[in-house]
């Protein structure tokens, strides 16, 4: 049994959020939690209330023993990019390109044998 949370259009790029997601995929929800808390990264606060969410769903939803959780599958696509510009020398414009993220965290329940 598997439960999933996803997070759309979150302003990351992706790239910086899959440093943090590779750090706690596979890992023990309660182990994975507290890495996300200990890192220093502006993506760890979101990846965090994604993982959250999806230990709530699992318990709520599909009633699973939060104990034996642990991060089956987590994974970043990118989202929509919001283009913006910015003035540059002799009239010119230059294009800034605001990526977004779409974040996914699947927890299974580990099998006991």
């Amino acid at each position: 049994m598997q439960a999933k949370a996803v997070a759309k259009t979150v302003r990351i790029a992706p790239r910086k959020v899959r440093l943090v997601i590779d750090l706690i995929r596979g890992k023990q929800v309660g182990e994975a939690i507290s890495i996300l808390k200990h890192t220093q990264r502006g993506a760890s606060p979101v990846v965090e209330k994604v993982l959250n969410s999806a230990i709530a769903n699992a318990e709520h939803n599909y009633e699973m023993n939060v104990d034996d959780l642990y991060v089956s599958e987590a994974f970043v696509d990118e989202g929509v990019t919001l283009k913006r510009f910015r003035p540059r020398a002799m009239g010119r414009a230059s294009q800034i390109n605001k990526r977004t993220s779409h974040i996914t965290v699947v927890v299974s329940e580990k099998k006991e044998g």
